[in-house]
């Protein structure tokens, strides 16, 4: 098992696994489409990054920081693979999107869920995060809470 970084190669499993977790749970935003069909120009080239968990030669999850300002990034487009779910893969790989984050010198993360995801708001209760205001224009229709964690 690895964490590795964005490469293009792997744009199509970061496509794949976010469409099937959206699908699967509420539905697939302009705004997803977009970051989904673009992340080099949207993620990537603003300063983001997407870390992917692998085994072998099979891409498990991946999670994505989306540069807000600097040093505050969107954690965001988090997903596992349906079958792999219920192995603590989002655990882990949340444990190391975080480290890779301090390890940058990233002062913030900030993210956005829904309520009905209560395992996953737990999960981020557990590492740190901690609920704020959310705007009334925040990019999902979907989110209806938005948490951060403070890096430094």
């Amino acid at each position: 098992m690895e964490i590795i970084t964005w490469n293009n190669k792997y744009a199509k499993d970061f496509k794949i696994l976010n469409l099937q977790w959206l699908e699967e749970f509420f539905w697939v935003e302009s705004y997803d489409e977009e970051v989904l069909g673009h992340p080099e120009k949207i993620i990537i080239r603003p300063g983001g990054n997407i870390l992917f968990l692998k085994e072998g030669d099979e891409i498990l999850g991946c999670l994505a920081f989306l540069k807000i300002s600097e040093g505050v990034f969107e954690l965001t487009k988090m997903a596992i693979l349906k079958e792999q779910r219920g192995k603590q893969w989002g655990n882990y790989l949340l444990k190391e999107g975080i480290d890779f984050a301090r390890s940058h010198s990233w002062r913030k993360l900030i993210l956005y869920s829904n309520r009905k995801l209560e395992n996953a708001i737990h999960l981020y209760r557990k590492y740190g995060f901690i609920e704020i205001a959310i705007e009334e224009s925040n990019p999902y229709t979907r989110g209806d809470i938005k948490m951060e964690l403070n890096l430094s």
